[in-house]
């Protein structure tokens, strides 16, 4: 479960950088500014454009890095075997004295509830990393028309 959860977060990260990637305007200098010039205003438009919608590429990639939810904590399957066992104990007990029948029969009461909300839980997880993503994209959508207004209003040819 766990390698699948740092499978999940790694495929997250990847494909944010992809789409950041994707995202980025090609400038083309229409009016035969220099390499250095382009240089300029490429670096003024991109802070430009970070203060202008309040959007800092480099740390919406770290928070996407860091805010990834932890892994979960090894062993719920036989928490919830243990603790499903002892409750079955219990009432087989209280039932009859059928101790064992009751502690088989919790056992795999406690073990499928445990599943259960593992599963729940990393589907939340899935749902909150993809909420996440989404929001870090358009975020870089609104940053690069920023640039790409920027830059187009500075004579250059933007795609």
């Amino acid at each position: 479960m766990q390698r699948i959860t740092r499978l999940s977060i790694g495929l997250t990260l990847v494909s944010l950088a992809c789409a950041a990637a994707a995202q980025q305007p090609i400038i083309y200098p229409a009016r035969g500014q220099s390499s250095a010039q382009q240089q300029r205003d490429t670096e003024e438009c991109h802070a430009w454009a970070q203060r202008t919608t309040g959007v800092d590429p480099v740390a919406l990639a770290e928070q996407m890095a860091s805010g990834a939810p932890q892994p979960q904590q090894r062993g719920g399957l036989l928490r919830g075997a243990g603790g499903g066992a002892l409750v079955g104990t219990l009432i087989g007990g209280v039932a009859g004295g059928h101790w064992g029948e009751g502690a088989g029969i919790g056992a795999l009461v406690g073990t499928m509830g445990m599943g259960m909300r593992m599963r729940r839980e990393q589907r939340d997880m899935e749902m909150q990393q993809t909420g996440m993503q989404q929001q870090a994209s358009g975020q870089l959508a609104t940053y690069n028309r920023a640039v790409t207004a920027c830059m187009t209003g500075r004579g250059y040819t933007v795609e």
